[in-house]
């Protein structure tokens, strides 16, 4: 997108949005990025002339990526009946001011210099070339794992005098907002680094140590369920369509979002049973087998191969909806049947099972789509005992008489 001219890249925007049937555009007016086409007239009357919204992002590649994310937000809150004018209308007229979703979600309104950076620091996460590649999951990333900690950012600077400036003291002061060794305090050092490096402030050298420490066994390892508790608490879910993405979870490890991002086919018989996830999931496309393979009948999964229409019916048109959203109905049908594990702990349960037989650490990591780091900072506890077992084995064999 950066190797395109600003104009170029709105033509070709908006021929596509033409394409595909929205009604809104893209349009520069003095360097500067807004949105055209017609909107629900201010006055409260049905009539839906032809307005503008000015974005204030400048007329970049970066500043085009974050105005279409706003120009869909917009056309989902109008064809939804929820648009409201009164954001655009609060929103100051500076040229660095970011777009009103950054404004009112993340920034104070006498936020200073720390809106632009925010402002910023999202155009450059959405135009990074990689996370264009699949912008549901970059959606579903920035809204759940950077979003709520810029937030916070926001919230200290606003209660701090002088902190209008984003600098290393006001991320420490973040981070240490959160409790030692949770999840949230490891995901806050993640996001603040990313801005950090964004910003290129120079972070305390211990940053990474004192944002760490998340692991299972800080959670006493989640309360993590035997096999034979899983297939007990299957029994016990009365609809079958959500018996079956139970299922799916369990015998493949899936994120909740991914039961319904799958291709399914290699379930057929005679298949062999390995899932492809799509890339349209939050981490993209990779492949998962079954553990423990026996409860791909177990659970009736191979019904599924034709055609997902056995799975609950969740909308997953990402043009109306977000991964999040679609994870988030997961697991609140989790709690309407009163299950005591999350959908995670059925995620956690299978990486544990490969831990168990022995399956390469770098291979489990690849098929839950994350990182051989995340994956052994994770699953420390485990992968630490099965190491040691090993090695204590290799030790006693060379003590037995040969």
């Amino acid at each position: 997108m950066a190797d395109i001219e600003p104009a170029a890249l709105v033509r070709q925007e908006n021929r596509r949005l033409a394409a595909s049937g929205t009604g809104l555009r893209l349009e520069i007016r003095q360097q500067r990025l807004g949105l055209r086409g017609p909107l629900p007239c201010p006055k409260g009357t049905p009539a839906r002339p032809v307005q503008r919204i000015s974005l204030g992002l400048p007329a970049t590649g970066a500043g085009v990526a974050v105005a279409l994310e706003q120009l869909e937000r917009v056309r989902q809150a109008v064809e939804q009946g929820r648009f409201s004018w009164e954001p655009w209308r609060r929103r100051p007229p500076a040229a660095a001011a970011p777009a009103p979703e950054v404004a009112q979600a993340v920034a104070p309104p006498e936020a200073g210099e720390l809106r632009p950076a925010l402002a910023g620091f999202e155009a450059a996460f959405f135009a990074d070339p990689r996370r264009r590649r699949r912008p549901a999951g970059s959606r579903s990333t920035w809204s759940g794992a950077y979003r709520p900690y810029l937030r916070r950012l926001a919230e200290l600077a606003a209660n701090t005098r002088g902190a209008a400036v984003v600098d290393a003291p006001l991320l420490e002061r973040v981070l240490e907002s959160y409790p030692l060794a949770s999840r949230s305090r490891q995901q806050c050092g993640i996001a603040l680094g990313a801005l950090a490096r964004h910003l290129q402030l120079a972070l305390p050298d211990d940053w990474s140590e004192r944002s760490g420490g998340y692991g299972l066994h800080v959670a006493r390892f989640r309360g993590l369920p035997s096999d034979a508790r899983i297939l007990e608490l299957a029994a016990a879910i009365p609809n079958p369509r959500w018996r079956l993405a139970y299922g799916l979870m369990a015998t493949y490890g899936l994120r909740n979002h991914e039961v319904f991002f799958c291709d399914l086919s290699a379930l057929a018989p005679g298949g062999d049973r390995v899932l492809r996830v799509l890339p349209t999931s939050k981490t993209g496309e990779h492949q998962v087998w079954p553990f423990q393979p026996d409860w791909v009948e177990r659970f009736g999964l191979e019904g599924l191969a034709e055609s997902a229409v056995g799975l609950p019916r969740v909308c997953t048109d990402l043009r109306r909806t977000t991964l999040q959203q679609v994870g988030r109905r997961v697991a609140e049908q989790f709690r309407r049947y009163g299950l005591p594990i999350t959908p995670y702990d059925l995620r956690h349960a299978w990486a544990v099972r490969t831990i168990h037989i022995g399956l390469p650490d770098t291979v489990a990591a690849r098929m839950m789509g994350h990182s051989v780091a995340i994956h052994t900072r994770t699953y420390h506890h485990w992968i630490t005992r099965r190491d040691q077992q090993q090695a204590v084995d290799t030790a006693l064999a060379r003590l037995r008489p040969s």
